[in-house]
């Protein structure tokens, strides 16, 4: 890769890392048009370098092109969200079903430490990737990787449609109460209780899982 290819590949991540960033702390709604003009005066960058961060975050599900009318934010229907509902809940069953006897919780325990830490910081966007992440780690202890990737794909698109609420949630509801929620979790992940981790993921549901 040339030092030209590179510094543009470098800025599509950053535009990636910006938008993403933006949608996913709310701060961009679902339905909100990215008008390019406007981006790249406030990215820095040129089109091309934007174009293809838009490409990759609509591969993830949070940017959609219309026709004649540009991009925007992703927006999801009830249908849409219940549906990721349901898979979210399918794939955790298999992968508690698929559970070692004698799983490495190391990861899960870091995942839960940037948890209380983002808890105790304030940061909500950083504490909704936290909640995703330990949810990431638990289905990843069932040994399929794809498996945990599409799972992590499910969950940012769950994370998109709960952000528009994320600004009333820190206000209704106590971050420490999510942190607890994880750590029964964690518990029972430890004590290799299928069905009390079954229980407390179904705690996880579309009220709960960034509160």
């Amino acid at each position: 890769m040339s030092d030209g290819e590179l510094e543009t590949y470098s800025l599509v991540e950053l535009a990636v890392d910006r938008l993403r960033r933006d949608i996913l702390s709310g701060r961009s709604d679902p339905g909100e048009r990215l008008v390019e003009e406007q981006l790249t005066r406030r990215l820095g960058i040129s089109r091309a370098p934007l174009r293809e961060a838009m490409r990759l975050l609509a591969q993830q599900g949070l940017v959609e092109h219309i026709p004649r009318r540009g991009a925007r934010v992703a927006t999801l229907s009830d249908a849409d969200v219940r549906e990721l509902y349901e898979v979210r809940d399918v794939l955790e069953r298999h992968a508690v079903a698929s559970l070692p006897e004698r799983p490495d919780l190391t990861a899960l325990r870091a995942a839960l430490a940037v948890m209380r830490a983002a808890t105790e910081a304030g940061d909500r966007l950083e504490l909704a990737n936290a909640h995703r992440r330990f949810h990431v780690e638990v289905v990843r202890l069932g040994g399929n990787n794809q498996l945990a990737g599409l799972y992590e794909s499910i969950l940012v698109r769950i994370q998109l449609y709960m952000a528009v609420n994320m600004r009333r949630e820190a206000e209704t509801a106590r971050a420490a109460d999510g942190v607890l929620r994880h750590e029964r979790l964690f518990a029972a992940v430890e004590g290799g209780d299928a069905d009390a981790i079954r229980t407390e993921l179904g705690a996880h549901g579309a009220r709960a899982y960034l509160s």
